[in-house]
């Protein structure tokens, strides 16, 4: 009887292992491309609900390089670069590029509706109903979007400073033609 059964696993086994390298589906890697340019902030202000769609939406010329606050400047230059056309000053319909920051909660003013955590497309919040909530600034994008729904206006974006942990070399400049 247990043999029957650890030949029927292996069997099984044997057809996901063949199916898994035959019915593989190849992603377009341009999209990966320009997924690995943009910022990873999944805050949708281009209009798109994260980095994934709107990457999928440049390759596929449903959207403009210019859509991506976060991403400013540097990032539209690098997509310009990537795909080969001019590049554009930031479209100033979908906002504008600001300094990185971390969403920082004000802790006495927290009542703990959890709408920030609702909000929040990282994780980046930890708290419960009725309880205190704080930010782990490690894993936040920067990304807005948990200060609208807060009833109380506790959660307050402050600027990433530049310390020995934060410092990173500058990008070399690039000469576009």
């Amino acid at each position: 009887m247990i043999l029957i059964i650890c030949a029927t696993f292996a069997v099984f086994g044997v057809v996901l292992g063949f199916s898994a390298v035959y019915f593989k589906v190849q992603g377009n890697p341009i999209v990966d491309k320009i997924e690995a340019i943009l910022p990873q902030t999944q805050c949708g202000q281009c209009s798109f609900p994260g980095c994934r769609p709107y990457a999928e939406a440049i390759a596929s010329g449903e959207a403009d390089i210019n859509q991506c606050p976060p991403g400013g400047q540097d990032g539209i230059n690098a997509l310009a670069d990537l795909l080969g056309v001019e590049a554009k000053p930031l479209n100033d319909e979908f906002g504008a590029e600001k300094p990185k920051s971390v969403a920082v909660i004000i802790e006495a003013d927290c009542i703990g509706c959890t709408k920030c955590i609702q909000a929040c497309p990282v994780d980046a919040i930890l708290g419960s109903a009725k309880m205190m909530h704080t930010v782990i600034a490690n894993e936040c994008t920067g990304c807005e979007l948990c200060v609208a729904p807060c009833p109380v206006d506790c959660i307050v974006m402050e600027p990433i400073e530049q310390t020995i942990n934060t410092w990173q070399w500058p990008e070399p400049e690039r000469k576009y033609a």
